[in-house]
Protein backbone atom coordinates (compact mmCIF):
# COMPACT_ATOMS: atom_id res chain seq x y z
CA UNK A 1 0.00 0.00 0.00
CA UNK A 2 1.29 3.20 -0.93
CA UNK A 3 -0.04 6.11 0.35
CA UNK A 4 0.97 9.63 -1.32
CA UNK A 5 -0.79 13.58 -1.70
CA UNK A 6 -0.94 14.31 -5.47
CA UNK A 7 -2.08 17.48 -7.08
CA UNK A 8 -4.76 16.91 -10.03
CA UNK A 9 -4.50 19.34 -13.12
CA UNK A 10 -8.11 20.27 -15.16
CA UNK A 11 -9.50 22.62 -17.16
CA UNK A 12 -10.30 25.14 -14.23
CA UNK A 13 -6.60 24.95 -12.48
CA UNK A 14 -6.09 21.87 -9.88
CA UNK A 15 -6.42 20.60 -6.81
CA UNK A 16 -5.17 18.34 -4.11
CA UNK A 17 -6.06 14.14 -3.64
CA UNK A 18 -4.78 11.64 -1.23
CA UNK A 19 -3.85 8.42 -3.34
CA UNK A 20 -3.58 5.32 -1.61
CA UNK A 21 -2.62 2.63 -3.94
CA UNK A 22 -2.75 -1.15 -4.12
CA UNK A 23 0.13 -2.46 -6.48
CA UNK A 24 -1.66 -5.57 -7.66
CA UNK A 25 -5.10 -4.20 -8.47
CA UNK A 26 -6.36 -2.80 -11.51
CA UNK A 27 -9.47 -2.09 -9.93
CA UNK A 28 -10.92 1.55 -8.30
CA UNK A 29 -12.38 3.63 -6.01
CA UNK A 30 -13.15 7.26 -5.83
CA UNK A 31 -13.57 8.32 -2.43
CA UNK A 32 -15.63 11.35 -1.50
CA UNK A 33 -15.47 13.77 1.84
CA UNK A 34 -18.16 14.62 4.09
CA UNK A 35 -18.47 18.70 4.30
CA UNK A 36 -15.81 18.42 6.84
CA UNK A 37 -12.84 18.04 4.28
CA UNK A 38 -10.36 15.55 3.28
CA UNK A 39 -9.83 14.72 6.86
CA UNK A 40 -7.93 12.07 8.92
CA UNK A 41 -11.02 10.19 9.09
CA UNK A 42 -11.47 10.28 4.68
CA UNK A 43 -8.01 9.03 4.36
CA UNK A 44 -8.55 6.76 7.03
CA UNK A 45 -11.64 4.83 5.17
CA UNK A 46 -9.35 5.31 1.97
CA UNK A 47 -6.65 2.90 3.82
CA UNK A 48 -9.49 0.52 4.51
CA UNK A 49 -10.70 0.38 1.25
CA UNK A 50 -7.32 -0.17 -0.36
CA UNK A 51 -7.15 -3.22 2.36
CA UNK A 52 -9.96 -4.81 0.45
CA UNK A 53 -7.85 -4.69 -2.87
CA UNK A 54 -8.46 -1.73 -4.39
CA UNK A 55 -6.47 1.72 -5.06
CA UNK A 56 -8.03 4.64 -3.91
CA UNK A 57 -8.35 8.08 -4.78
CA UNK A 58 -9.72 10.86 -2.93
CA UNK A 59 -9.79 14.14 -4.21
CA UNK A 60 -10.39 17.81 -2.36
CA UNK A 61 -13.49 19.37 -3.92
CA UNK A 62 -14.01 22.17 -1.64
CA UNK A 63 -10.55 23.24 -0.75
CA UNK A 64 -10.96 26.49 -3.11
CA UNK A 65 -14.05 27.27 -1.87
CA UNK A 66 -13.50 28.59 1.43
CA UNK A 67 -16.02 26.35 2.97
CA UNK A 68 -13.19 24.84 5.07
CA UNK A 69 -12.57 27.60 6.91
CA UNK A 70 -15.68 28.74 7.89
CA UNK A 71 -16.72 25.55 9.53
CA UNK A 72 -16.05 23.17 11.70
CA UNK A 73 -17.35 19.63 13.66
CA UNK A 74 -17.71 22.38 16.77
CA UNK A 75 -20.64 23.77 14.69
CA UNK A 76 -22.34 20.02 14.35
CA UNK A 77 -21.96 19.89 17.95
CA UNK A 78 -24.04 23.20 18.45
CA UNK A 79 -26.68 22.26 15.96
CA UNK A 80 -27.56 19.23 18.24
CA UNK A 81 -27.80 21.29 20.91
CA UNK A 82 -31.50 23.02 21.06
CA UNK A 83 -30.50 25.73 22.58
CA UNK A 84 -27.70 26.43 20.05
CA UNK A 85 -29.58 25.08 17.13
CA UNK A 86 -30.58 27.90 15.33
CA UNK A 87 -27.66 30.09 15.57
CA UNK A 88 -25.66 27.34 14.69
CA UNK A 89 -27.70 26.37 11.34
CA UNK A 90 -27.54 29.75 10.12
CA UNK A 91 -23.76 29.52 10.11
CA UNK A 92 -24.03 26.43 8.83
CA UNK A 93 -26.03 27.67 5.64
CA UNK A 94 -24.03 30.75 5.13
CA UNK A 95 -20.53 28.62 5.14
CA UNK A 96 -22.24 26.49 2.68
CA UNK A 97 -23.57 28.68 0.23
CA UNK A 98 -20.91 28.69 -2.03
CA UNK A 99 -22.21 24.82 -2.43
CA UNK A 100 -25.49 25.36 -3.47
CA UNK A 101 -24.95 27.39 -6.85
CA UNK A 102 -24.74 25.68 -10.63
CA UNK A 103 -20.90 26.82 -11.03
CA UNK A 104 -19.80 24.76 -7.86
CA UNK A 105 -21.60 21.92 -9.31
CA UNK A 106 -20.69 22.17 -12.47
CA UNK A 107 -16.78 22.57 -11.40
CA UNK A 108 -17.23 19.24 -8.86
CA UNK A 109 -18.21 17.12 -11.37
CA UNK A 110 -15.15 18.32 -13.17
CA UNK A 111 -13.06 17.59 -10.98
CA UNK A 112 -14.61 13.97 -10.08
CA UNK A 113 -14.02 13.34 -14.48
CA UNK A 114 -10.69 14.42 -13.79
CA UNK A 115 -9.97 11.69 -10.83
CA UNK A 116 -11.50 9.37 -13.01
CA UNK A 117 -9.09 10.01 -15.76
CA UNK A 118 -5.87 10.35 -14.03
CA UNK A 119 -7.22 6.41 -12.59
CA UNK A 120 -8.20 5.47 -16.13
CA UNK A 121 -4.52 6.64 -17.38
CA UNK A 122 -3.17 4.26 -14.37
CA UNK A 123 -4.40 1.31 -16.73
CA UNK A 124 -7.15 0.64 -14.25
CA UNK A 125 -10.36 -1.02 -15.75
CA UNK A 126 -12.71 -0.92 -13.38
CA UNK A 127 -13.54 2.12 -11.69
CA UNK A 128 -16.20 2.50 -8.55
CA UNK A 129 -17.35 5.41 -6.42
CA UNK A 130 -17.75 6.09 -2.83
CA UNK A 131 -18.44 8.98 -0.59
CA UNK A 132 -20.46 10.15 2.75
CA UNK A 133 -23.17 13.30 3.15
CA UNK A 134 -21.84 15.76 0.87
CA UNK A 135 -19.32 12.83 -0.95
CA UNK A 136 -22.83 10.87 -0.90
CA UNK A 137 -24.56 13.76 -3.16
CA UNK A 138 -21.90 13.76 -5.07
CA UNK A 139 -21.42 10.34 -5.67
CA UNK A 140 -24.58 9.78 -7.06
CA UNK A 141 -24.65 13.06 -9.05
CA UNK A 142 -21.29 11.81 -10.66
CA UNK A 143 -22.83 8.25 -11.81
CA UNK A 144 -25.22 9.82 -13.16
CA UNK A 145 -22.40 11.90 -15.11
CA UNK A 146 -20.25 9.42 -16.19
CA UNK A 147 -21.50 5.91 -17.08
CA UNK A 148 -18.45 4.22 -17.45
CA UNK A 149 -18.57 3.64 -13.26
CA UNK A 150 -19.00 -0.01 -12.40
CA UNK A 151 -20.70 0.44 -8.82
CA UNK A 152 -22.01 3.54 -6.37
CA UNK A 153 -22.41 3.38 -2.47
CA UNK A 154 -23.55 6.55 -0.71
CA UNK A 155 -23.59 7.32 2.69
CA UNK A 156 -26.83 9.33 3.26
CA UNK A 157 -26.13 11.89 0.07
CA UNK A 158 -28.92 13.15 -1.08
CA UNK A 159 -30.28 11.84 -4.04
CA UNK A 160 -31.02 13.48 -7.66
CA UNK A 161 -34.62 13.66 -7.99
CA UNK A 162 -35.00 14.69 -12.01
CA UNK A 163 -34.13 13.15 -14.76
CA UNK A 164 -30.55 12.95 -14.69
CA UNK A 165 -31.30 9.30 -12.90
CA UNK A 166 -31.48 7.90 -16.83
CA UNK A 167 -27.49 8.59 -16.73
CA UNK A 168 -27.12 6.09 -14.63
CA UNK A 169 -25.10 3.11 -15.79
CA UNK A 170 -24.33 1.04 -12.86
CA UNK A 171 -25.67 -0.73 -9.22
CA UNK A 172 -26.39 1.79 -6.53
CA UNK A 173 -26.46 1.24 -3.26
CA UNK A 174 -27.35 3.67 -0.15
CA UNK A 175 -26.98 3.62 3.31
CA UNK A 176 -29.09 5.83 6.09
CA UNK A 177 -30.11 6.88 9.62
CA UNK A 178 -33.86 6.43 10.42
CA UNK A 179 -33.18 9.66 12.39
CA UNK A 180 -32.44 11.72 9.11
CA UNK A 181 -35.67 12.96 8.40
CA UNK A 182 -34.73 15.31 5.43
CA UNK A 183 -33.10 12.71 3.34
CA UNK A 184 -35.21 9.44 4.71
CA UNK A 185 -38.19 11.68 2.74
CA UNK A 186 -36.19 12.01 -0.37
CA UNK A 187 -35.87 7.99 -0.74
CA UNK A 188 -39.19 6.89 -1.66
CA UNK A 189 -39.31 9.19 -4.83
CA UNK A 190 -35.71 8.21 -5.85
CA UNK A 191 -36.52 4.83 -5.47
CA UNK A 192 -39.82 5.12 -7.76
CA UNK A 193 -37.52 6.86 -10.63
CA UNK A 194 -34.87 4.45 -10.28
CA UNK A 195 -37.31 1.74 -11.09
CA UNK A 196 -39.57 3.70 -13.96
CA UNK A 197 -35.58 4.14 -15.01
CA UNK A 198 -35.17 0.23 -14.63
CA UNK A 199 -31.98 1.12 -12.55
CA UNK A 200 -30.51 -1.28 -9.69
CA UNK A 201 -30.67 0.51 -6.64
CA UNK A 202 -30.48 -1.27 -3.23
CA UNK A 203 -30.41 0.88 0.35
CA UNK A 204 -30.70 0.15 3.89
CA UNK A 205 -31.49 2.23 6.86
CA UNK A 206 -30.58 1.68 9.87
CA UNK A 207 -33.23 1.98 12.65
CA UNK A 208 -32.52 4.80 16.45
CA UNK A 209 -29.54 5.85 13.50
CA UNK A 210 -28.86 9.65 12.76
CA UNK A 211 -26.55 11.15 10.44
CA UNK A 212 -22.85 10.43 9.84
CA UNK A 213 -23.25 7.22 11.98
CA UNK A 214 -20.04 5.71 9.64
CA UNK A 215 -17.98 8.11 11.07
CA UNK A 216 -15.89 6.82 14.13
CA UNK A 217 -13.88 9.92 15.30
CA UNK A 218 -17.32 11.69 16.33
CA UNK A 219 -18.68 10.59 19.00
CA UNK A 220 -22.11 11.90 18.64
CA UNK A 221 -23.42 10.33 15.68
CA UNK A 222 -21.22 7.23 15.51
CA UNK A 223 -22.96 4.18 16.03
CA UNK A 224 -20.92 0.67 16.16
CA UNK A 225 -23.45 -1.46 15.17
CA UNK A 226 -24.56 0.15 12.00
CA UNK A 227 -20.97 1.11 10.90
CA UNK A 228 -19.97 -2.38 10.95
CA UNK A 229 -23.32 -3.96 9.38
CA UNK A 230 -22.55 -1.25 6.39
CA UNK A 231 -18.97 -1.71 6.30
CA UNK A 232 -20.00 -5.45 5.75
CA UNK A 233 -22.58 -4.78 2.95
CA UNK A 234 -20.24 -2.02 1.58
CA UNK A 235 -17.34 -4.68 1.12
CA UNK A 236 -19.92 -7.77 -0.57
CA UNK A 237 -21.00 -4.85 -3.08
CA UNK A 238 -17.30 -3.22 -4.35
CA UNK A 239 -16.63 -7.69 -4.96
CA UNK A 240 -20.02 -8.11 -6.83
CA UNK A 241 -20.01 -5.02 -9.11
CA UNK A 242 -15.64 -4.26 -9.51
CA UNK A 243 -14.66 -7.64 -8.70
Amino acid sequence: MKKEDVTIKYDNGEFSAYLVSHEKSDLAVILIEEIWGLNDHIKDVSERVTGLGYTVLSPELLGDTGVLEKISPEIYLEMRNPETRDKAQKKMREATAPLHTPEFGKDAIAKLQAVFDLLKGRQIIKIGIMGFCFGGTYSYAFTAANPELKACIAFYGQPPLDKVVAGINCPVMGFYGEKDKRLIDSLPQFEMQMKEYNKDFTYKVYKNTGHAFFNDTNKMTYNKEAAEDAWRLTVNFLKENLG
